[in-house]
């Protein structure tokens, strides 16, 4: 793993612990504290010279929390949490979304706390790294959130010297969600036409099913306008799954899942079926490990990719 480092040796806290009011429908799923570690945090997007991160030693304090809650953003987890650091003095060195933090190498070059304690959708999250300083002592927290179809999921990183006040507790009021909210738009154009391949995130299938999810997705409606605007063009859809299962049985699905994404293209987006072809690979070409529940949630994507050849 890439890293530009800058190293920061924290100086004691005692004067200015500091406590996050979680919402009240927030409950904490895990914590990990050790007392004598460090912790890269990043303060920039991923680039292929690496990730650049300011790495703090002291007492490293990790929570993950569940925010139970339909249609809530990851914008309307954060924004709360981040106007309590600055008004705490924090100051927020770095914030960024999925694909602009450099979507999937972002994510598994910085620590996360594993599923299903933290849930990271590839496309679908929002990163802070704040530091505060107050009389030489220096504290660096992060915040990471994402969501699934049915709860908000906030990771909590604090380093600093050792302190008994909790890094964050659920006392403000409870946090609504709105109408469901797609997941943030990628550059699917420019990557079809550089790299000849797109995720389609947002996607959501029941366990085991090739039932596409109803709710809108924005990588479709990019996909349908790029389409629209290349009518030329002529594009797989290509399913993946993780290593779960016989080989056979994961190819089938794979390809019962790209074939729903093409039935939705053709009946929501009036994509002309020429177009359009729909394929499986099964476990074949993973993106991530498949040892763990992070890994094997990262290669279960469908995948869009050109095959027109001019």
């Amino acid at each position: 793993m890439i890293r530009i480092l800058a190293l920061l040796l924290l100086a004691p806290l005692q004067a200015v612990a500091f406590t996050l009011d979680m919402p009240a429908n927030a409950t904490l799923v895990v914590e990990e504290v050790v007392g004598l570690d460090s912790y890269a945090m990043p303060t920039a997007a991923w680039t292929p010279a690496g990730l650049p991160v300011l790495t703090g030693t002291g007492e490293v304090r990790s929570q993950a929390w569940r925010v139970t809650a339909l249609g809530l953003t990851t914008l309307q987890l954060l924004k709360p949490l981040t106007n309590q650091l600055t008004e705490a003095g924090f100051e927020v060195l770095f914030t960024c979304t999925a694909d602009a933090c450099g979507g999937f190498d972002f994510r598994f070059a910085t620590p996360v706390l594993p599923a299903p304690a933290m849930h990271v959708d590839l496309g679908d999250y929002r990163f802070v790294a704040t530091r505060r300083t107050v009389d030489g002592a220096v504290e660096l927290l992060s915040l990471l959130a994402s969501r699934s179809s049915s709860a908000g999921f906030i990771q909590i990183i604090r380093v600093g010297a050792a302190d008994s006040a909790p890094v964050a507790a659920a006392d403000a009021p409870a946090v609504c969600g709105v109408a469901p909210t797609p997941a943030p738009d990628g550059n699917l154009s420019q990557s079809l036409e550089d790299q000849g391949r797109f995720i389609l995130t947002g996607l959501v299938f029941q366990t085991g099913s090739a039932q596409l999810g109803d709710a809108s997705v924005m990588s479709l409606q990019d996909l349908a306008d790029y389409l629209i605007a290349n009518p030329d063009r002529t594009v797989a859809l290509v399913g993946h799954t993780d290593s779960v299962g016989s080989l056979d049985g994961n190819i089938a699905l794979s390809k019962r899942r790209a074939g729903s994404v093409l039935e939705r293209l053709v009946t929501t987006y009036d994509i002309p079926r020429r177009q359009l072809d729909a394929q499986g690979m099964g476990y074949l070409s993973p993106v991530a490990t498949n040892l763990t529940e992070d890994g094997r949630e990262a290669n279960r994507r469908v995948e869009v990719i050109i095959t027109s050849t001019q």
